[in-house]
């Protein structure tokens, strides 16, 4: 686990909404998608998981919370394009704790040894192998600390 720092991740999209509601810029998915946007975190990206970004961040409800019109999405999505490692995984068996979340661990699986960062407790608690899935403030945490 403590070469957390420079592993490959997925972001699920609870991270990235939470780093675009979120107000201080020391909050842990703030971390995340600045590194994410600032290129400071490889991390793999698939459609599906981009169409799920694009859905959940298009709600009317988010988008009074963040304040991006379709425009700035469109823009902050394209950037996240450019700077992943795209895959396209084949989604097989039902391995998830919640089968909507299934193409996370069928990303996770096109790349060893990488880590979800995610606020899902759920899939904090059954991770697919030991270290592969870990909080946005553990990363963070990980990050600061060096620890490589």
């Amino acid at each position: 686990m403590s070469s957390v720092p420079s592993a490959v991740c997925v972001v699920d999209t609870n991270v990235v909404v939470s780093g675009l509601i979120g107000a201080a810029k020391e909050s842990p998915a703030v971390f995340v998608l600045d590194a994410m946007l600032g290129g400071g975190l490889a991390y793999l990206l698939s459609q599906e998981l981009l169409n799920e970004y694009s859905t959940v961040l298009r709600r009317a409800n988010l988008m009074r919370l963040h304040g991006l019109s379709g425009e700035d999405i469109d823009r902050l999505l394209t950037h996240l394009v450019a700077n992943a490692i795209w895959r396209e995984p084949v989604i097989r068996g039902n391995s998830a704790p919640d089968p909507a979340d299934r193409h996370l661990w069928a990303l996770l699986a096109t790349f060893p040894g990488s880590v979800l960062i995610t606020g899902d407790r759920l899939l904090l608690e059954e991770p697919p192998a030991p270290g592969s899935v870990i909080s946005p403030r553990h990363f963070r945490d990980l990050q600061l600390s060096g620890k490589q």
